[in-house]
């Protein structure tokens, strides 16, 4: 008879945009394998469902503006979870260490002894990818600010006003309690005009979205019916198409 410890396993998962297609196989692998897996509200029940029948499911749950999970709960959870069983998973949507708190579970962890192993997730900023909204493109924006619509204080970031005066593409990350602060901004700034899309729960079958300048983008929301979880992508990447339309006909007058 072995007296072989096997080796506990941690890992602080990203479970990408939404779709449970678009998880890395290293995510799949492990999900497949798996004991615990403490789960947020973006996680949907086929992604969940890659897991044994046996696995024990935690929701820790951190739905904007309403009750959540505190995290120093959640803290807790990973480490008691993890003495406990062989394969433990924190899944987060999107990718735990973009504006996910991932890195605080896994410091967390480690200063309680407890090794955790990182598997990324695709972004979902990526998801304006699946509205034809690239976030970079060759003569149109070379760079990308992603940013957080709120603060621990509760404030709009700084940083918005440091992007406007670029011609980056500026990704806003739960920022819809914020739309009409946004947008004032951007209007103060003389970039009112400005192409904006909010796409909420991308890649998912409930998909919705909504193009608009970024001055009427709050008015454009509500009629859209759009809420948390969504992302906000401003710069003219937005209507790219339009652009790349219209110097492709001048190009061809021209000749």
């Amino acid at each position: 008879m072995s007296n072989k410890i096997m080796k506990k396993e941690v890992y602080l998962m990203g479970s990408g945009p939404g779709d449970p297609e678009l998880l890395t196989i290293r995510a799949y692998n492990v999900l497949k394998r798996a004991d615990v897996v403490l789960y947020d509200n973006l996680s949907s029940q086929e992604l969940l469902n890659i897991a044994p029948k046996t696995c024990i499911m935690v929701y820790v749950g951190k739905k904007p503006y309403q009750a959540c999970t505190p995290q120093e709960k959640i803290n807790e959870l990973i480490v008691d979870y993890a003495r406990s069983y062989q394969v433990v998973i924190r899944l987060k949507g999107g990718d735990p260490f973009i504006f996910g708190r991932g890195f605080e579970e896994l410091l967390f962890a480690e200063s309680q002894g407890i090794q955790v192993e990182y598997i990324p997730g695709i972004s979902s900023m990526q998801g304006a990818g699946f509205i034809d909204i690239p976030l970079t493109h060759r003569g149109i924006s070379e760079s990308v600010w992603m940013i957080t619509g709120t603060k621990k204080d509760g404030s709009l970031s700084n940083d918005l006003k440091c992007a406007m005066k670029s011609s980056a593409t500026v990704v806003i990350y739960m920022g819809m309690k914020k739309l009409a602060e946004i947008a004032a901004a951007y209007e103060a700034a003389g970039r009112g005009g400005t192409p904006a899309a909010i796409i909420q729960h991308a890649t998912l079958p409930q998909q919705k979205q909504v193009v608009s300048t970024v001055g009427e983008l709050p008015k454009a929301a509500f009629r859209a019916g759009l809420s948390n979880p969504a992302i906000i992508i401003i710069g003219d990447v937005v209507k790219v198409r339009e652009v790349l339309a219209q110097v492709n006909t001048s190009h061809y007058c021209a000749v």
